[in-house]
């Protein structure tokens, strides 16, 4: 089983979960909890069935499970106990929430393209075509902050050009510091502002060359 979801991929075959293109490690039986998870999909698993599948013939304390499921959530790069990815069913169990399509790991609703935005540490790699950004789990930039629409914004990317459009959002999209009421063109080092989450612009350029830093540039980046 091959699926992507956000920025996040997942590999039954290879045992591999990947968020932003890079390799996240998780125990065992945090990878056993989100495969449950994504086979029954939308479905709910109760907290027995969790239980009884991760940890056969043992018996174990119900805080081993809401242990298990917080190294999940900080894997799949979700901020505390709010639901994302795993939504939680109160007096019930658990369940994936949001859309995971089956596909190759290097290709979502279109080839990868060259277009990125950073986000602290975190990197989205964006595809060819439409990338909706918001607080929707099965955004293809799942922003997980209040101040950010469900469906906040989106960049259409077609070969090396990409434009940004606000979706109506409650607190706005700006894109240098204006606030963003029709398609605008995104050139690298753009810094583009959802709620109250900043994010900055990546185009790649195989022309260009890497830039060696200066020493007092060097000390800025740092």
């Amino acid at each position: 089983m091959r699926l992507a979801f956000g920025e996040c991929g997942f590999d039954s075959d290879t045992r591999e979960l990947t968020r932003g293109g890079r390799a996240v490690h998780v125990s065992p039986k945090a990878f056993r909890l989100l495969e449950l998870l994504l086979k029954s999909r939308p479905r709910a698993l109760s907290k027995s069935d969790l239980k009884d599948a991760i940890w056969p013939d043992t018996f174990v304390v119900e805080t081993n499970l809401a242990n298990l499921v917080a190294e999940l959530r900080r894997a799949l790069g979700e901020s505390g106990s709010r639901d994302g990815f795993v939504r939680t069913v109160h007096g019930f169990g658990y369940a994936f929430s949001g859309e995971a399509l089956p596909e190759d790991p290097k290709v979502r609703n279109g080839s990868m393209s060259g277009v990125a935005l950073v986000a602290d540490e975190r990197t989205f790699a964006l595809t060819n075509g439409e990338n909706v950004l918001g607080r929707d789990p099965s955004a293809e930039v799942f922003l997980d902050d209040t101040a950010v629409s469900r469906r906040h914004a989106r960049i259409t990317v077609s070969g090396s050009h990409a434009t940004l459009e606000d979706l109506g959002s409650k607190n706005g999209t700006f894109l240098g510091g204006k606030s963003v009421t029709a398609p605008a063109l995104l050139r690298d080092a753009d810094a583009i502002l959802l709620g109250s989450v900043l994010l900055t612009v990546r185009l790649a350029d195989p022309r260009r060359s890497t830039r060696t830093l200066r020493g007092s540039e060097s000390k800025r980046a740092r």
